[in-house]
């Protein structure tokens, strides 16, 4: 367990000579997140390529109008997935997310969406040349993974810069079955998605019968809970209103959860869920 949590403004290092901060922000309600997000600290931006795209256009009406400011795009670093499986149309999509938003003039990383193994294997050369040429400037490649053991196999042996996991108080697996078996050091970062999942509404915990004096985890809790874990380097967040930016940051300020109160949100997510925790 963490004795600290990050701050917005600390920064990892990835791939060739990639700096960014330990949350990624992908979709948003509000283009005005964006700049909110830049100025609290974060430089680290997750964009769709092919799926979900018309859910992402307020990302990107954002970022157009963060990198109409002087000097920032530099400052930037940009992943850029796909979850097209036919290796031979693994160059397109980023193609054309680059025509739609010309003022990135580059995408920092290019990752594979949805990764299960079966097709793992034949994505994973594609992009490792994409890495290899600087396909559109990357300069480190990453997956999404939707299967712990594969995600395991990619981490040890340095397959891919960065990998995402589901991980949170819904589907906490990962704390058995992959962060014990992770090196501390190694270069490839880890990040989580999905932290959310598992966050029960309060009028919702009303209707299970929960003490009204007993703690009620806010959103921001849930975000806690994932970085609380050492081997996750970061996590991958989306946020409807700017405010929310400095909700996170307060909240990390507090400092990690500990075990009880880890086990407290995987309990009430069970609960939520009509299983026993």
């Amino acid at each position: 367990m963490r004795e600290k949590l990050p701050r917005l403004t600390d920064r990892l290092h990835l791939g060739d000579g990639l700096e960014v901060s330990p949350v990624c922000l992908g979709q948003v309600m509000d283009p005005d997140v964006v700049s909110a997000a830049y100025e609290a600290g974060i430089n680290f931006f997750f964009l769709t390529a092919d799926m979900h795209w018309p859910r992402y256009e307020p990302l990107r009406k954002g970022l157009r109008a963060l990198l109409k400011k002087k000097g920032v795009r530099d400052r930037l670093v940009v992943c850029a997935t796909a979850y097209v499986t036919q290796p031979d149309f693994c160059e397109m999509p980023f193609e054309e997310a680059l025509e739609a938003l010309p003022e990135l003039r580059r995408l920092d990383v290019l990752s594979m969406g949805g990764v299960y193994p079966a097709d793992f294997s034949g994505r994973l050369p594609v992009y490792r040349r994409h890495r290899q040429t600087r396909f559109l400037g990357s300069a480190a490649v990453g997956a999404s993974f939707h299967d712990r053991p594969t995600a395991r196999l990619a981490l040890e042996h340095a397959l891919v810069d960065l990998a995402f996991i589901r991980f949170n108080a819904s589907h906490p697996g990962a704390a058995r079955d992959l962060f014990p078996f992770l090196p501390p050091r190694r270069s490839a970062r880890l990040f989580g998605f999905k932290s959310m999942d598992g966050y029960v509404d309060p009028r919702r915990l009303d209707a299970l019968g929960l003490d009204p004096q007993s703690w009620r985890p806010r959103p921001v809790d849930h975000y806690r809970f994932a970085l609380s874990q050492a081997r996750l380097d970061g996590v991958l967040v989306s946020f409807t209103h700017p405010r929310e930016v400095r909700a996170l940051s307060d909240a990390l300020s507090e400092g990690p959860l500990d075990e009880s109160a880890q086990s407290y949100l995987v309990t009430l997510s069970h609960a939520d869920q009509g299983e026993a925790a």
